[in-house]
């Protein structure tokens, strides 16, 4: 028994203990707050002066590669492939024949027409020799010229479309892989093969609508692709006249050379265009920059406080951000801890060069 009153003794002695260390504790975290100089402790925090510079202003813009020309080759008449003059994901040249299909029910038609057109151009010649010697009205000329005029045309018609059985290269470009074979029946619904030019290449992308003042034809601009660490250049050759309402985006295409046909249609391209240079321009560490509900501010420092100010900023590259008022010469603008201060919190400065 004396062993469990000990035990109960030693309980509550040290319950009792616990319950005495958090009151001090508590009540001593409690002086702290209350003591003025806790709320006044200095913050030790980086900062940069601010100094006007040049700034080469550049929009970051994302875009798709294009062919410069690209066409789907297909065949305008219905017949049996009689051959096949290409080889797949080579170059051809503009008017190189491609694919031939089967005519000879079109020459046989056309050497039906072209006996009826001579039977018609020998009725006309005869009505014509008889109306001169007033043997027949003129009405009965008129007839006999239509007809033989009429010849004339169906036998053009039949023409055209054994030109069309001979399908062949628009412009030159490289063909794509082929869906038909030598015997194949087609239609003109059949994709026989993709022909594209890739000598030049199309750039198209869009900007906000804020700088469709700055672009000019024959601006330049470099673009990479994925996949590849070369830089590659363009040129700016045509622009929307009109701002998207949907967007408030403007449309430009810009054309670059592809002779080594290292660059692939349909591709994305990560644009860098270069804008006005700006001269005396403010631009400070992004990490300056406190987001806020109703926009963007920093902090200055004003007689060892810090200061709230509001800015507007515009272009913003990997590290600097180009403010375009808020700011002026000569200010302190701190870089580091502006997540955690208040406006007139002390703060002590440590100046790190730009």
């Amino acid at each position: 028994m004396k062993i469990k009153y000990i035990v109960y003794t030693l309980l509550i002695t040290g319950l009792g203990a616990l319950i005495f260390y958090r009151i001090k504790e508590n009540n001593s975290e409690n002086d702290k707050s209350k003591d003025p100089k806790s709320k006044n402790k200095t913050t030790k925090v980086s900062g940069i002066v601010v100094v006007p510079q040049t700034f080469e202003n550049n929009l970051s813009l994302s875009g798709s590669i294009e062919a410069n020309e690209q066409v789907e080759i297909r065949s305008e008449v219905s017949g049996i492939v009689e051959s096949i003059q290409f080889k797949e994901g080579v170059t051809v040249s503009k008017g190189q024949l491609l694919f031939k299909v089967n005519d000879v029910e079109l020459r046989a038609q056309l050497r039906q027409q072209e006996t009826r057109e001579s039977l018609a151009s020998e009725n006309e010649r005869r009505a014509g020799l008889l109306l001169k010697k007033e043997a027949i009205s003129q009405e009965e000329y008129d007839v006999a010229r239509a007809d033989f005029k009429s010849a004339q045309a169906q036998t053009q018609l039949i023409r055209a479309q054994i030109a069309k059985t001979s399908v062949r290269a628009p412009f030159s470009g490289k063909i794509g892989l082929r869906s038909i074979s030598p015997g194949t029946y087609i239609t003109p619904d059949i994709l026989v093969a993709k022909l594209v030019n890739v000598s030049q290449l199309k750039i198209t992308f869009s900007i906000p609508e804020k700088y469709a003042g700055q672009m000019k034809i024959g601006t330049p601009l470099s673009f990479t692709v994925a996949g590849s660490t070369s830089s590659y250049t363009a040129k700016i050759y045509a622009i929307e006249p009109e701002i998207s309402v949907a967007t408030r985006t403007l449309q430009i295409r810009a054309v670059a050379d592809n002779k080594d046909g290292k660059l692939l249609p349909g591709t994305f391209a990560d644009i860098e265009l270069p804008l006005q240079k700006i001269n005396d321009a403010i631009v400070i560490p992004s990490e300056a920059i406190v987001p806020v509900q109703d926009g963007k501010k920093v902090f200055t420092v004003r007689n060892g406080k810090a200061k709230e100010n509001k800015v507007e900023t515009e272009t913003r590259t990997d590290k600097d951000v180009l403010v375009l008022s808020g700011l002026k010469p000569g200010d302190t603008v701190l870089t580091s801890g502006v997540m955690s201060l208040k406006d007139d919190a002390p703060v002590k400065v440590m100046i790190k060069k730009q």
